[in-house]
């Protein structure tokens, strides 16, 4: 059964990831910051992360890197709410910022829980 992490500010995503993931026989574990995430990997094995974009303190795309930093084979879902790059053409997409940061996939929110299983599913097989 794999741990994966949820790193999300809103109580609520992470209450419903997480019911989702072991409604879908996963072990989920949640975080509610950057920081906080970071340091359940350090004491904690983890098979795959599901991160924030935009979050308060250390945004998900600096967690990202540091978590790449000291787990480069640890799947990261980068998940956002806030479309951004699309309007601008000089602006970087959030897909190609969250996969510079060492992301290996990104869903926007609202996604349909199946898309996040999918997800889950694509990047643990491509790890193994």
């Amino acid at each position: 059964m794999a741990r994966i992490l949820i790193i999300d500010d809103d109580k609520d995503v992470r209450e419903a990831t997480q019911i989702l993931l072991a409604a879908n026989g996963y072990d989920p574990v949640t975080a509610d910051s950057g920081r906080s995430g970071i340091d359940l990997i350090a004491k904690n094995a983890v098979d795959l992360v599901i991160l924030d974009v935009f979050m308060p303190g250390m945004d998900g795309l600096t967690t990202a890197q540091a978590i790449h930093r000291g787990h480069p084979n640890l799947p990261i879902i980068a998940v956002s709410g806030f479309m951004f790059g699309g309007q601008c053409p000089t602006m970087p997409g959030f897909d190609s910022m969250a996969t510079e940061a060492g992301a290996i996939s990104t869903l926007y929110k609202p996604f349909k829980p199946a898309q996040l299983v999918q997800a889950i599913q694509k990047a643990l097989n491509v790890m193994a």
